[in-house]
């Protein structure tokens, strides 16, 4: 979470259930993270702790992610998570509304990539949808989605 939301982090869009069970990282839409950066990272992440013969799937499975990430201004769920003692209590469903209100507020949609597929129905209950998938090998799947500006209303 902490590379895929770096400008969240830097932006001050971090939201924090009040009791710090739960945390959402978006990137804003006027976000200047510097992109090869960002691949740079990733890439000396997966050379550190990957297989060295699995790097060309790797590196298959990882470029695909950048033909579904919108090219126009979008809020980035970069990452949310839940204390697992505190899961299926609500507070990912409150940090997603907090998140979605304020793109709502801009006008703007709203784009993330579901590595958990018992993830996905919350996302699409709150307006996402899949818009394709990320599978490279025996890579686990990724499912891009995406929320319209107004959550499609």
């Amino acid at each position: 979470m902490l590379l895929a939301g770096r400008a969240g982090f830097d932006a001050g869009t971090v939201d924090v259930a009040e009791g710090n069970e739960a945390v959402a990282v978006w990137d804003p839409p006027t976000s200047e993270v510097d992109q090869a950066e960002v691949e740079a990272g990733w890439i000396a992440h997966f050379q550190t702790y990957c297989d060295p013969a699995r790097l060309g799937d790797i590196f298959a499975w990882s470029e695909q992610f950048g033909s579904f990430h919108p090219t126009e201004p979008h809020w980035y769920l970069g990452g949310i998570g839940v204390l697992p003692e505190h899961q299926g209590r609500g507070h990912g469903s409150v940090l997603l509304r907090v998140g979605l209100e304020r793109c709502d507020r801009d006008g703007l949609p709203a784009y993330l990539e579901a590595s958990n597929s018992r993830n996905r129905p919350l996302y699409e209950r709150h307006g996402f949808e899949v818009i394709g998938e990320i599978q490279a090998a025996d890579s686990p799947s990724v499912w891009p989605m995406l929320r319209p500006a107004g959550g499609g209303r």
